[in-house]
């Protein structure tokens, strides 16, 4: 289910930042937070990524009317079988990247503290597609 697709310099040259890059960042202007497309999307498949510890693969409804793969590295904190149904957040927006040998097309949002991480989840009555504003 999960595909694999070519790498582009662009993706080979992106890296996940370590979570103490992460802690304090530059401000930034409404306008750049404007241009985060953050889109509601329906998990309707979900799979560990082969020879990864880390990885999920989701397919996902984003209400375009073609399915979206995006890849999560949350495997040490959700199955793939609690996932399939939920109603999460994505940044939709991201310029594709590959990872183990597979295309992910944007980003879950999730909340991370004292090592614990959970996934933006929202209420199965929001529609795939659905902007955040």
């Amino acid at each position: 289910m999960c595909e694999k697709m070519e790498q582009t310099p662009a993706a080979a040259a992106a890296a996940i930042p370590a979570p103490e890059e992460t802690a304090a960042r530059p401000e930034i202007s409404f306008d750049q937070f404007e241009a985060v497309q953050m889109t509601v999307v329906k998990v309707k498949a979900c799979e560990t990524v082969k020879k990864s510890k880390k990885l999920l693969c989701f397919q996902l409804d984003d209400g375009s009317g073609t399915d979206r793969q995006i890849l999560s590295g949350i495997a040490a904190w959700y199955t793939p079988e609690e996932l399939v149904g939920k109603t999460l957040v994505a940044v939709t927006n991201l310029a594709p990247r590959k990872m183990m040998g597979l295309e992910s097309q944007g980003m879950l949002l999730s909340a991370e503290k004292d090592g614990n991480l959970t996934l933006v989840m929202l209420d199965d009555a929001i529609p795939a597609g659905a902007t955040l504003c």
